[in-house]
């Protein structure tokens, strides 16, 4: 129980923190940290929200407000973009929005007063911010401590989180391999993978 309740954790953070935008502009380190622990900050209040309809609501927005999820959706896509017509575009970006408002909603996200975080600093990556951090879960009898790594980077003046690493695991990359999976199942037709991912998102919405 207390690995699923850190999993369910881990994969809201990663479905929320992950934005890549098209163009960077520079961030001062002290800027970066401040960011990520307002934002982590305001991630914990929403999690102790009882009320589940109001805790859904406010991540929804958290989501779509740092978030960039067209880039992402064509990111994990990848080459398959190009092959897609318009029309299948505009339909699987909208399908991709509703996955990703609705990938956790099946999860108990119960972690009043049993997470906390703490920023360990931050470096510069090339024109991004690399913050690090540690999250502490504090379930059953001992503490699960983890160690993140948020890459930020600013966009039209707004700080936005780029990627982030659990260890050495990025969750970019591991939604790109993902769908890249769905994509070779579907022998890679673009009819078959839409109808299937029409179906897991059908599916999806039901739970939610």
């Amino acid at each position: 129980m207390k690995s699923n309740f850190f999993l369910y954790f881990i994969l809201f953070c990663g479905i929320l923190m992950l934005s890549l935008p098209i163009r960077a502009e520079n961030i001062a380190p002290k800027e970066a940290e401040e960011f990520a622990y307002l934002r982590g900050n305001e991630l914990l209040e929403v999690f102790a929200i009882d009320d589940y309809e109001e805790k859904y609501e406010k991540l929804d927005n958290l989501l779509l407000e740092y978030v960039d999820l067209d880039y992402i959706a064509k990111f994990v896509i990848a080459k398959y973009w190009r092959e897609m017509d318009a029309a299948q575009q505009k339909r699987y970006l909208e399908l991709f929005k509703n996955y990703a408002l609705n990938l956790y909603k099946g999860f108990p996200l119960n972690f009043k007063d049993k997470v906390s975080f703490s920023i360990l600093g931050s470096e510069k990556v090339n024109d991004d911010t690399l913050v690090n951090a540690e999250i502490v879960l504090a379930l059953d009898e001992e503490d699960t401590k983890v160690n993140a790594a948020f890459r930020l980077c600013k966009k039209n003046g707004k700080i936005l989180m780029r990627d982030i690493k659990i260890g050495e695991n990025s969750f970019i990359l591991a939604y790109r391999q993902r769908f890249q999976e769905m994509m070779k199942e579907a022998d890679e037709d673009i009819n078959w993978f839409m109808e299937d991912f029409e179906a897991l998102v059908n599916s999806l919405d039901k739970n939610a």
